[in-house]
């Protein structure tokens, strides 16, 4: 009985490790940034259970003995170490998060304010301003009390007619410029989540008034955006007429 157990244990011993061997396994992995989902090289892993480490290759690739149950261990500087558990996985796929936070490459580009490009045009068109507003018709001299003859020229002559259209334009350019710094698409679509043809409709439907927008707080211009939702989702569809353009007369006698 004895020598039997012996045969028994001898073959044990002999065909343990030949088991275990079997259970191990080389599995191919890759490293990702969790944010960006890119590729991370140079990262560390560590097979926990069996003590085997590597190092991952430039293109976030890596190999190492696992069996079921290891702990996979993956480290970064820069990143948060992360665990995984070997279930039998084709390919181990491991995602790092960042330490810090990520924030996307972001380019600015600078825009005047409305005000910055009414001054310049102030500044190019000085001549036009000036004809534009004359000043007082009357002037105070040596001789008394009188009549600004170059105060009524600019009024009567084409030119200060032409002058007065000219300034006129450049506010009513203003004057859109402000509102479309203040209503702008990106306010619309985060409040309302339209997009593409149905965020023009709205917007061209809906655009408040210069006096409106320089009036009215960041609260005040939600509320409007939000109200005049509620009525736009009735009819998604429906295009105003344009209004139609002011018509400056000035009649030369």
């Amino acid at each position: 009985m004895k020598i039997l157990t012996y045969i028994v244990l001898f073959y044990l011993f002999l065909y343990a490790p030949a088991v275990v061997v079997a259970q191990t396994k080389s599995v191919q992995g890759i490293v990702l940034d969790k944010a960006t989902n890119q590729r991370i090289g140079k990262a560390f892993i560590k097979n926990d259970d069996t003590k085997e480490n590597t190092f991952n290759n430039a293109r976030g690739e890596f190999e190492i003995g696992v069996s079921l149950g290891d702990l996979i261990i993956t480290s970064k500087e820069g990143y948060l170490t992360d665990t995984i558990k070997y279930i039998g996985q084709q390919v181990l796929m491991v995602y790092l998060d960042r330490t810090s936070i990520y924030i996307p490459e972001v380019r600015v580009v600078a825009r005047r304010s409305p005000e910055e490009v009414l001054q310049q045009r102030k500044e190019e068109f000085n001549k036009a301003y000036k004809l534009a507003d004359p000043g007082s018709i009357f002037s105070v001299g040596q001789t008394g009390a009188g009549l600004s003859i170059g105060s009524i020229y600019n009024m009567l002559s084409r030119e200060g007619k032409n002058a007065r259209r000219l300034t006129r334009f450049i506010q009513r350019e203003y004057e859109e410029d402000v509102i479309d710094s203040k209503f702008t698409r990106d306010l619309v679509r985060n409040i309302t989540g339209l997009t593409g043809e149905h965020l023009t409709i709205f917007m061209s439907n809906y655009r408040p008034t210069y006096y409106f927008v320089s009036v009215a707080s960041r609260y005040e211009l939600t509320t409007y955006i939000r109200s005049k939702y509620e009525i736009f989702k009735l009819n998604p569809n429906l295009r105003f007429l344009p209004e139609l353009p002011e018509i400056d007369l000035e009649v030369d006698k």
